[in-house]
């Protein structure tokens, strides 16, 4: 039986990081982030290493959403507190850990894009186990049904937290179920970039831009491609729309 925790609490939150089950250790590594079997801008792959830090299990869920921030976002698609919080721009993200660090008294912020990544990879549990081609190109697996609710599972809806299989770290929806909100503003060359130095330690994507990176599949979501760990995207980080979410991360301090 696949483990379901559908609504971890404020209360939850105000442990530690380091002694809530819920903020999984990604211990940090080297590994090659990107792509060259999708789009063009998941190119080029090109070498990132990354310290520890802590991301939350699950996507952010409704439930959360309305015991920090004590309302339900406008016109979200569905109320069940079960389900990941939807119809929330990168904005709104922000706010809603502004408040939960002033309620918690810790620094949750967005993960940045190699972190996300990295994290859907498997970390260095994964890295240090397989070579580039045995990757897997969902976040845990080879079959997006058995880790991702997409066009081709969700039957138009998104789904509680916790149904399909984790990844290798126990991590939840990586793959698919909402998009993800990711720290970094978007640089169509920033890969070039980060490429061209040969080894990027701790990237945090350009200095400004006009967009906010988004990651992983979403319930309405029909090209596989769109799934894969390595697949990026992109959109104002004022929209709001119904396949958006994000979970959240903790730095571990030196």
């Amino acid at each position: 039986m696949l483990k379901l925790r559908q609504e971890i609490t404020l209360e939850d939150l105000k442990k530690h990081p380091k002694d809530n089950p819920e903020m999984v250790l990604v211990e940090g590594g080297t590994f090659k982030m990107g792509g060259e079997d999708w789009f063009d801008r998941a190119k080029p792959i090109h070498a990132v290493k990354l310290d520890d830090f802590y991301l939350y299990r699950y996507p952010v869920s409704l439930a959360l959403w309305v015991e920090v921030m004590g309302n339900y976002p406008e016109k979200a698609y569905s109320q069940d507190l079960s389900r990941p919080v939807e119809r929330v721009s990168w904005d709104d993200a922000q706010l809603f850990l502004q408040k939960l660090n002033e309620l918690t008294g810790y620094s949750y912020g967005s993960p940045t894009e190699a972190q996300w990544e990295y994290a859907a990879r498997g970390g260095r549990y994964r890295q240090s186990e397989i070579s580039r081609e045995e990757d897997y190109p969902y976040a845990g697996s080879h079959e997006l049904a058995e880790v991702a609710w997409g066009d081709h599972n969700s039957f138009g809806e998104t789904h509680p937290l916790g149904l399909l299989r984790p990844n290798e770290l126990g991590l939840y929806g990586m793959s698919g179920n909402l998009r993800e909100w990711c720290q970094d503003w978007y640089g169509s060359e920033y890969y070039e970039v980060c490429a061209g130095k040969g080894l990027v330690v701790d990237p945090k994507g350009p200095p400004n831009g006009s967009f906010r990176v988004l990651r992983g599949g979403s319930w309405d979501l029909h090209d596989f491609d769109y799934f894969r760990v390595s697949s990026r995207d992109y959109n104002q980080p004022y929209d709001r729309n119904v396949n958006f979410g994000f979970r959240f991360c903790w730095y571990r301090p030196a």
